[in-house]
């Protein structure tokens, strides 16, 4: 690959990058490790629950895990769910042919085990209200979900930072959950997600030595505007606040754990040959993160001074 000095259309970047999808397929399925829902699931703990079979209605102390760590299992969960719109998204974008749609097609299957051994876990155990639970998935599906982020390029960007941002929220909302099992699952479940980033990230890679300056625009768009999936979620804010109050995901860990550590790997601030229009978007990128970071200082403080208030 060699860089233009003019933009790329849609058709040439995918042609481009084929290869490198091609070598990345490879090196995703020499490290991925075989796993199965069913060997993280406590299912001897399982009791019927009322209405067909007539079993045990559901009760909030039927489970021991927090309250921040039971909300933060259904938002990942529901994200999780709406995987077919997912699918289609990228299958859209990237094309179901040759190593573009080998990947596709992997990564929509491995995602798929996340949403089955959360949903078994949270069954089995009775943390939450199957009945809300179904219903959350009903509302959530329905409404679907669509990007966006028009191009390949910002759909590339969105995704590598956002399999990062889930692989963090998984670790600790296992880690907030008091539950050895929880932590367990939510632990296998967030190194599919790394390794997930990890194909993404060096894609976009690249992409910067391919097309320097469409894709620093393609990544300030993103990071200017990036939202998780599960923003269309009935009660989404105030889910986040719940989450974020819990230090499983705040801007913080946004800033520091998922947007710095992947603009560092791609040496953002340092590429050269950017045009007129990259300098931009560079320089839009560094002025954002320096608000994102005084943003995040207040919302520590704020937590802290709740925190204090709470315990005096």
């Amino acid at each position: 690959m060699s860089i233009t000095s003019r933009p790329l259309t849609q058709t040439e970047l995918l042609l481009e990058l084929e290869p490198v999808v091609g070598r990345e397929l490879d090196r995703h399925l020499a490290v991925a490790k075989e796993w199965f829902p069913h060997e993280y699931i406590p299912w001897s703990e399982g009791r019927t629950f009322d209405g067909v079979l007539e079993g045990e209605a559901w009760s909030p102390e039927d489970s021991s895990i927090s309250e921040a760590a039971r909300v933060s299992l259904v938002v990942n969960l529901l994200t999780e769910d709406n995987l077919p719109s997912y699918h289609h998204e990228i299958a859209t974008t990237f094309g179901r042919d040759g190593a573009w749609g080998t990947w596709v097609h992997r990564w929509t299957a491995e995602e798929g085990r996340h949403g089955i051994a959360i949903r078994d876990y949270l069954t089995v155990t009775r943390a939450v209200d199957p009945v809300a639970l179904e219903r959350a998935r009903m509302s959530h599906m329905q409404n679907g979900f669509a990007t966006e982020y028009e191009g390949m390029l910002r759909q590339l960007a969105y995704v590598s930072f956002q399999e990062l941002a889930t692989r963090i929220a998984h670790r600790n909302t296992g880690r907030v959950s008091g539950d050895g099992v929880c932590e367990r699952l939510l632990s296998r479940v967030a190194a599919d997600e790394n390794l997930h980033m990890i194909f993404y990230r060096n894609l976009l890679a690249a992409a910067f030595e391919l097309a320097p300056s469409q894709t620093m625009r393609a990544v300030t768009d993103v990071v200017t505007s990036f939202q998780m999936p599960g923003q269309g979620m009935e009660g989404f804010p105030r889910k986040s606040v719940t989450i974020a109050m819990a230090g499983i995901y705040d801007l913080r860990q946004h800033s520091d754990e998922v947007l710095l550590p992947v603009l560092r790997h791609w040496k953002a601030f340092d590429i050269e040959g950017l045009d007129a229009e990259g300098e931009r978007a560079r320089e839009e990128l560094s002025a954002f993160l320096a608000q994102l970071d005084a943003a995040a200082a207040r919302f520590e403080e704020r937590r802290e001074a709740r925190r204090a208030r709470a315990e005096a």
